[in-house]
């Protein structure tokens, strides 16, 4: 075994071991929190890096592979007839190592980046504790060999989001955020718990992988498979759709989806790490990681029930999600539905094409997406607060850094042709939906979304940095009058002048994901896929014949983007040059659709009506429940016992000690007055005697008349 494995934990103990620090630490040690986090962060890059390396190399079986399982605890199994024990344990293999990577990259230049975001907020200890820990918990999920351990992190993600979502808890919208997300996502994690405990009532273990002893190695999914539910179900697939109903909570899939635009509240480094390397990406690594248990199905030749499921979830939230997107004015929540429709598409790719597709999109989508959520936190910085982006423009000349960089960001997530790698990425989601044997819908329907992306990502870029600037000096004085009451507002104390661009330490991180934005798609061309070749353990060979066989579909896909990108231009090119901007020309011409999308299709309302409110009914009848019918039993319950109690008491100390005690009495005074007759004296025994032959005498002779 590699030292690094059996190391492999230091990864995510360091930045849990900086929060704890943080943790301790005055308000006032602001630089040392920063510096705990990023140093913290930056040796578990270096760490990620040294896993990195061995699994270039192949393995015996293909794929690079090592894990190390430690026992936990052991106890009493009556199921298998033998003690138990429960194992915990980490692997290291590609699709580890590249997590580590991204995870620890990424998140590291968000990091840096909040140095600067959060430098005037008096919480900036509190923050960077809150992050590390964060990443922490997420890089548990990703070394996890066990799906306990994994569950653990998992929930450690959930508490970490929760914080940091709401960490500006003084808005009640930040505060209902919060709550919404973490309560959002335990109904699906309920689902995964159920899961999980089902796996492990079969399999007897929760460890991944395990000399051959593991619920995702050969003889544990063969007996899975052979077995079924009641409904004629493989127990392998109902279980992994179980499991789906987690990743489809953390990484907002429908209908779980409503708490991931709502965590927008949250300051703009969380929303970048949330929607881009960490939370939304983990149930996309967890059915990844599960794929041999979601994929496993008695017939070879057929496809899971599992993956089908995956696959129409995840078409349906790509473009359910992107035309919600059409019609939002806030910066970060058209971002954030961009990211609801990305997590669809990744889940539509793991469901038609396998894990190297899905994940595939989810390292590229990493880096344009945490572009774009930071670029828009330097848009909101250099706004002075400002989100909607009907309130901006010109910012192109202003912010050109931050221009150029969300630029390529923005052409990266609209999957323009040949030159970013979001284009080889969704294209060959697209691809692969197109030659799946089931249908044909989810093909068409990732074509709509894609097309879609383009439209709403070009709409955004006209009113935020085309035309001329809607922020005024006296709008920017207003804006920093609404927050000067408000201690914690991240530029509170920044004085109110015009637009301006970001500091560098803000604007650097920007540019390195703008670089990876644009080259990470060479790893995954048709020509050469290297990253397909690195999950499935060969080596593939430059062929440049590939381009050739896709190129209709490359065509289809660059129609698509062109068409979608010149129709948002021809729509709203006009109306950056406006001084009005409030009303949207779709909204003008279309205002009932409009209304339905700015909406979000009224789910939430949907939620409100029937979910929420049944529960508060339910609710309510409980209260009504125990503060009266329960109440009144439990006291009639106690009158009841406190009667009974009173009466054995009674029959207790009146009939049964009474009546004893009297016995005793009577008994104690019988033996009083037999002792008398026994007193030891030979005058009274003579006595008694002569009585007695007087009586007798007596009797004699009356007898004898």
């Amino acid at each position: 075994m590699l030292p690094i494995v059996k190391y492999l934990w230091l990864i995510p103990a360091l930045p849990l071991l900086a929060a704890g620090l943080a943790a301790l630490l005055k308000k006032e040690r602001r630089a040392s929190a920063a510096t705990l986090a990023i140093g913290s962060m930056s040796i578990s890059f270096l760490l990620a890096l040294a896993a990195f390396l061995p699994t270039l190399s192949h393995g015996e079986h293909g794929v690079f592979r090592e894990c190390f399982n430690f026992t936990w605890f052991e106890f009493a199994d009556n199921t298998f007839q033998s003690a138990s024990t429960v194992q915990l344990g980490w692997v290291l293999d590609p699709l580890t190592a590249m997590m580590l990577v991204m995870v620890t990259f990424v998140g590291l230049l968000i990091f840096i980046y909040s140095v600067g975001y959060m430098a005037h907020d008096e919480n900036f200890t509190r923050f960077f504790c809150f992050l590390a820990l964060f990443a922490a918990a997420m890089l548990g999920i990703v070394i996890a060999n066990s799906l306990l351990l994994l569950f653990i992190s998992w929930e450690l993600v959930g508490l970490a989001s929760y914080l940091l979502i709401g960490f500006w808890y003084h808005k009640p919208s930040a505060a209902a955020a919060a709550k919404k997300a973490f309560i959002t996502t335990r109904v699906g994690d309920m689902g995964f718990l159920l899961g999980m405990l089902w796996l492990y009532s079969k399999t007897g273990t929760l460890l991944f992988y395990d000399g051959g002893n593991g619920c995702l190695e050969q003889s544990a999914l063969i007996k899975l498979v052979a077995e079924t539910t009641m409904c004629g179900m493989a127990i392998s697939t109902a279980i992994s759709i179980l499991i789906f109903c987690g990743a489809a909570g953390k990484s907002g899939q429908v209908p779980l989806h409503v708490w991931l635009p709502d965590a927008m509240e949250g300051p703009t480094p969380v929303s970048a790490l949330i929607h881009a390397a960490t939370m939304v990406a983990a149930g996309v690594f967890l059915m990844a990681r599960i794929y041999p248990l979601l994929s496993a199905s008695a017939d070879p030749a057929t496809i899971s029930t599992g993956l089908k499921v995956v696959a129409w979830v995840g078409s349906i939230t790509a473009v359910f999600a992107a035309c919600i997107a059409v019609a939002q004015n806030d910066i970060k929540r058209i971002l954030a539905y961009s990211t609801v429709s990305q997590l669809g598409y990744m889940m539509l790719g793991l469901g038609v094409g396998g894990v190297a597709v899905g994940m595939f999109h989810l390292i590229t989508h990493a880096f344009f997406k945490a572009l774009l959520f930071l670029g828009s936190g330097s848009v909101i910085h250099g706004c002075h607060e400002e989100q909607d982006i009907r309130k901006m423009g010109g910012l192109r000349i202003l912010m050109p850094i931050t221009f150029a960089t969300y630029a390529i960001g923005m052409l990266a997530l609209c999957g323009f042709p040949l030159l970013f790698s979001g284009f080889w990425s969704k294209d060959e989601i697209l691809a692969s939906a197109h030659h799946w044997q089931i249908s044909q819908i989810p093909f068409y329907l990732g074509v709509i979304g894609a097309f879609l992306t383009a439209f709403y990502m070009t709409r955004q870029m006209f009113y935020v940095f085309f035309g001329s600037p809607t922020v005024s000096p006296a709008a920017v004085a207003d804006t920093k009058a609404k927050h000067s009451h408000n201690p914690h507002s991240s530029h509170s104390h920044e004085p109110a002048t015009s637009i301006h661009e970001s500091p560098p330490v803000m604007t650097m991180p920007l540019v390195i994901l703008a670089v990876f934005a644009v080259l990470l798609g060479l790893i995954g061309t048709p020509a050469w896929p290297w990253f397909h070749g690195y999950l499935a353990g060969h080596s593939p060979k430059v062929d440049l014949g590939k381009l050739a066989e896709d190129a209709g579909l490359m065509l289809v896909s660059a129609v698509v983007v062109f068409t979608a990108m010149g129709l948002s231009w021809l729509v709203y090119s006009k109306v950056t040059l406006q001084k009005s901007r409030e009303v949207d020309p779709l909204e003008k011409a279309q205002p009932f659709f409009w209304r339905l999308l700015a909406n979000k299709f009224y789910i939430d309302e949907l939620y409100e009506v029937t979910i929420i409110r049944l529960n508060k009914a339910f609710s309510v009848l409980s209260d009504w429940l125990d503060r009266t019918f329960w109440t009144g039993v439990v006291t009639m319950i106690s009158h009841l016992t406190v009667g009974l109690s009173w009466l054995s008491r009674k029959i207790d100390e009146d009939l049964v000690n009474g009546g004893f005690d009297h016995g005793c009495d009577g008994l104690r005074e019988s033996s009083r007055n037999l002792s008398k007759a026994q007193n030891g004296q030979t005058q009274f025994y003579f006595r008694v005697l002569g009585i007695a032959f007087v009586a007798l005498v007596l009797a004699l002779i009356w007898r004898a008349k």
